[in-house]
């Protein structure tokens, strides 16, 4: 049980320390999924691993109530008196205040989204079988709580659900259905024999259920799809400045990204020239083009020849743990920054209820509560039942290179290595704060520039391939902000957002199609990697010619991450 004192005679710097647990404990309370996955176990006497998540009429008002008075509690609090690091926690407090409440009021998504229901109970049942936080017997009967509840979470969510655009229909359906392996297959196989039978009584239940919501998905909600998957130039400018923190807002940014956007492909040609005439000696560098038409020509032929060289679809997930492995050697080899003490990152297929969200892959932290336990590393599989065109587009992107670059992102030295210094801040009340709810781009930034130090430092020699690859992963990024802000708020469409992404940023049809889903399933998240990164090189830029001569690059990074994941702003005056 936590308690919170938050009264007189306290400084400003106390006070939000006090309001700043408070939030995060009662927040993850509302969620007892999140709470799990987070090491948060018991709160105000309530055994959370047991519960589902509450999307109640009751407890939505509940939520709503409290994150009001909350806002205006920390209206109260005098601001003057706080310290830098203080402000940046005030700013993550009211900016998770201030999205909360915009869906709570304006998006509604329990009215609209059905994977939001079916990721978090897929993340409820997940999250106590492969995190070690209690011997495996407690935590199957943790599971086997959650099972029997799910009739009433699933009514609930039809219940709640007054329609939904038919991609996000689609993507629920799959996911149910990976819930439903989740759940009959994989935890099934793990169920120690003395709970075999009180398990399976469970299992039948949630089963039903989920063929029940499977029906609901396929016949009721399928024929209510006329709700927009757009936020609008109302809502999507507001969530973007609440998610990104970042002091821009979505019409500049979307300036900002597409001029970049010609000025990389510019790069690119001069990197491609020379690449291109030997292998291509014959095709003259295309001097008959010229423009965009050239840069078109030269650099998609000279990443058609680096895409040829990739994994199969069996190999494909232990190459990626091979790839760890080099990424691991290397930041050691030139000492980057100080590794973490822990070595608890696992590499796995991603959960098949996380699949819709996550195509290619992604990270997911060891618990900000109890770091010690498990970090995960998901690499999504190619399904055996796709046809060969489409293997051959999903292997062809992530080629040889482009895999090494999604493992230095995800975890090498990127999300990994980040969260688990973050998972080191102190004092406890900061730490959990900046890792729950964490600012989206220095999580993404670091990510994306980390990955150019790498490259900076000669990860592979200085390969050439290697460095149109990333310069392409930049077109990606710059693709994300534009397909983002334009198809939310400018109303691009779906053929405008795969000639982008197709034409002028070189991707793969099978990495485009799964781009323009994710799009449509997320908002104001897809930016995040373009305004950290630029703001991760601003920062090490500024501070480098602060230091002189005194510069070291593992001094920036190491000093850098030791803050966690403040707002992206405040980064350069809290190394000051």
């Amino acid at each position: 049980m936590f308690l919170f004192a938050v009264g007189c005679g306290k400084s400003p710097s106390q006070k939000l320390t006090a309001l700043s647990e408070e939030f995060v404990y009662s927040s993850l309370a509302f969620s007892p999924s999140t709470a799990t996955a987070t090491g948060l176990h018991q709160y105000q006497k309530q055994n959370l691993d047991e519960m589902l998540d509450d999307f109640s009429e009751q407890n939505r008002a509940r939520q709503r109530t409290f994150y009001e008075k909350f806002r205006d509690r920390l209206a109260d609090l005098n601001s003057a008196g706080l310290t830098p690091e203080d402000r940046a926690d005030l700013t993550i407090l009211q900016d998770q205040i201030a999205i909360n409440l915009l869906d709570l009021t304006e998006i509604h998504s329990h009215q609209h989204s059905p994977q939001l229901y079916v990721e978090t109970l897929g993340n409820a049942l997940f999250a106590p079988y492969v995190l070690e936080y209690a011997p495996k017997p407690d935590r199957i009967r943790h599971i086997i709580a959650r099972l029997r509840n799910v009739p009433l979470y699933l009514d609930q969510a039809a219940n709640n659900l007054a329609s939904a655009p038919d991609v996000w229909n689609q993507v629920a359906i799959d996911e149910n259905q990976g819930n439903v392996n989740l759940v009959d297959k994989e935890i099934r196989a793990g169920v120690p024999p003395d709970q075999t039978e009180s398990y399976a009584r469970a299992a039948r239940v949630a089963l039903d259920a989920m063929t029940k919501f499977d029906k609901f998905l396929r016949n009721s909600l399928h024929d209510r799809n006329n709700y927009d998957w757009r936020l609008g130039g109302n809502i999507y400018p507001r969530k973007f400045r609440y998610m990104l923190q970042s002091g821009s807002e979505a019409d500049d940014t979307l300036q900002h990204a597409e001029r970049d956007l010609i000025t990389v492909r510019a790069r690119m040609l001069e990197l491609a020239l020379p690449l291109h005439r030997a292998a291509f000696p014959s095709h003259k560098d295309h001097t008959d083009l010229t423009g965009a038409d050239r840069e078109n020509a030269v650099i998609g032929e000279v990443l058609g020849k680096i895409a040829d060289r990739h994994a199969d679809r069996d190999s494909y997930l232990d190459d990626a743990r091979k790839d760890l492995d080099e990424a691991r050697a290397f930041v050691r080899e030139k000492h980057l920054l100080t590794l973490p003490p822990r070595a608890n990152l696992q590499v796995i297929p991603t959960p098949e209820f996380m699949r819709g969200s996550y195509p290619v892959g992604g990270f997911n932290a060891a618990p900000a509560l109890e770091p010690q336990l498990g970090a995960f590393y998901w690499v999504t599989p190619i399904p055996a039942s796709w046809p060969k065109e489409r293997v051959d587009s999903k292997l062809r992107e992530y080629n040889f290179y482009k895999l090494k670059l999604l493992t230095i992102h995800e975890a090498m030295p990127g999300h990994y290595v980040q969260m688990e210094i973050a998972n080191d801040v102190q004092p406890k009340a900061r730490r959990v704060l900046r890792s729950v709810f964490g600012n989206g781009p220095y999580i993404e930034g670091w990510a994306q520039y980390s990955t150019q130090a790498m490259l900076d430092e000669g990860f592979l020699a200085h390969s050439p391939e290697l460095a149109l690859t990333f310069a392409k992963e930049e077109l990606r990024v710059l693709a994300n902000t534009i397909l983002d802000v334009r198809l939310q708020m400018l109303g691009m469409t779906d053929q405008e957002a795969l000639d982008l992404m197709e034409k002028q940023t070189f991707q793969e049809v099978e990495e485009a199609t799964a781009k323009l889903q994710r799009a449509k399933l997320t908002s104001a998240q897809l930016p995040m990697y373009y305004v950290g990164w630029r703001a991760w090189i601003k920062t090490r830029d500024e501070y480098k010619q602060a230091k002189g001569s005194a510069f070291s690059l593992a001094d920036f990074n190491d000093r850098a991450l030791k803050e966690g994941a403040v707002p992206i702003p405040a980064l350069g005056s809290l190394l000051k």
